[in-house]
């Protein structure tokens, strides 16, 4: 053992000094924005439940890129859940395929009313290169209503923010 501590004492620190993480200005404006909006109309928490209905995964990667330490949504007050029963709103991607039409129609019942449906991605908004199909239903409003679109092969998670963010002023309106 007492090896080990000389070993650790002769080498020293070999890591990187601590950086501050420099943020995007357009997300913290739309960010800023979403945090009044979500304070005044949501109680200071909007739970949101994403749904994919047969992605590629590329949506989801920017959603998941939504909670990482650079753009750090949850500071924001935008939580995604893990049930439809305490989502506020619904965030799908993909094509809507055959085995998902289900799923996602009981997803979208047990989501408590007043609910806002998000379609993220072309394929979401307009069945991509999909289309409908024996395996595709194609667009997510060919199964649900949809009240915002967010097009993007994937969408970069500021345009996801912005696309939040509109869904809560349809919300207000």
């Amino acid at each position: 053992m007492w090896r080990l501590y000389v070993k650790t004492i002769k080498t020293g620190i070999k890591t990187e000094p601590v950086r501050k993480i420099v943020r995007d200005p357009e997300v913290e404006r739309l960010g800023a924005e979403v945090k009044r909006m979500v304070d005044k109309d949501f109680a200071g928490s909007l739970a949101i439940r994403e749904v994919d209905a047969g992605s590629c995964n590329g949506c989801e990667l920017e959603i998941h890129a939504l909670n990482n330490v650079y753009y750090d949504v949850e500071r924001f007050g935008v939580h995604f859940v893990a049930s439809p029963r305490h989502a506020d709103m619904l965030l799908v991607t993909g094509p809507v395929s055959r085995h998902m039409e289900t799923a996602l129609l009981r997803t979208y019942e047990a989501t408590p009313d007043p609910k806002w449906v998000i379609a993220c991605g072309d394929c979401a908004v307009c069945g991509g290169e999909f289309g409908v199909s024996y395996a595709s239903c194609g667009a997510v409003d060919n199964v649900i209503p949809v009240d915002v679109k967010i097009p993007g092969c994937p969408p970069p998670p500021s345009v996801l923010l912005a696309g939040i963010l509109e869904a809560i002023g349809k919300r207000r309106k």
